[in-house]
C-alpha cells in the first residue's frame, strides 16, 4: 500500500507564507507601536505574541509530507518538511520482517507515530514519524496497513517456534 500527502504540498507552502508575513508584520506593527506612536502602552506585545504563538503551533506540529510505502518485501518511510531548512527530511526503509510493533499518540495539536523494529544482537529501535498533517482516511488506512505486517510477524513468529 502506498500513502502520500505531497499533492498538499502546495497548501503548505501557502500556510507558511501567511504565518511569516504575519510575523513580519507583528514585528513591523510592534516595532512602529512601540517607537513610533506609543498609544497602547503594553498590548502592543500582542502584535508579537500572536503571530509567534502561531509559528510556534505549525512549527510544533511537525513535518508535513509524510510517505509511505509497503508494496514489496520492505517498508519504507519518509517525512520531510515542506521549508527544507527547517528539519532535516527522515528517510527510512527496512524488511518487513524487522517490524515489531507501532503506536500512533494523538496529542491536541499533534499527532506522532513511533514504529519499534528489531535490530542487529535482538536489540530494538524506534522510530518517530511526524503524522499530524494526515487526515483520518489516511490514517485509518496506515493503521489497517501497519496491522496487517505486525500480524504477518507474528504468525511468522509462531510458526518458526513450533
Amino acid at each position: 500500500m502506498r500513502l502520500n500527502n505531497r499533492n498538499k504540498a502546495v497548501y503548505y507552502n501557502f500556510i507558511v507564507s501567511v504565518v511569516a508575513m504575519l510575523l513580519f508584520c507583528g514585528i513591523v506593527a510592534f516595532l512602529l507601536e512601540k517607537y513610533i506612536y506609543n498609544l497602547l502602552g503594553w498590548e502592543s506585545g500582542l502584535f508579537l505574541i500572536i503571530p509567534l504563538l502561531f509559528a510556534a503551533v505549525f512549527y510544533f506540529r511537525g513535518r508535513q509530507i509524510f510517505e509511505y510505502d509497503s508494496d514489496g518485501e520492505a517498508l519504507n518511510f519518509k517525512n520531510r518538511n515542506v521549508v527544507s531548512f527547517l528539519d532535516k527530511a527522515l528517510n527510512d526503509e527496512f524488511p518487513k520482517y524487522k517490524l515489531i510493533s507501532y503506536e500512533i499518540v494523538d496529542a491536541i495539536i499533534l499527532k506522532r507515530l513511533y514504529i519499534t523494529i528489531s535490530s542487529k544482537r535482538n536489540n530494538s529501535v524506534i522510530l518517530k514519524y511526524d503524522i499530524s498533517y494526515l487526515n483520518k482516511k489516511e490514517l485509518n488506512d496506515l493503521k489497517i496497513s501497519l496491522s496487517k505486517v505486525v500480524k504477518n510477524n507474528r504468525e511468522q513468529k509462531r510458526e518458526n517456534i513450533s
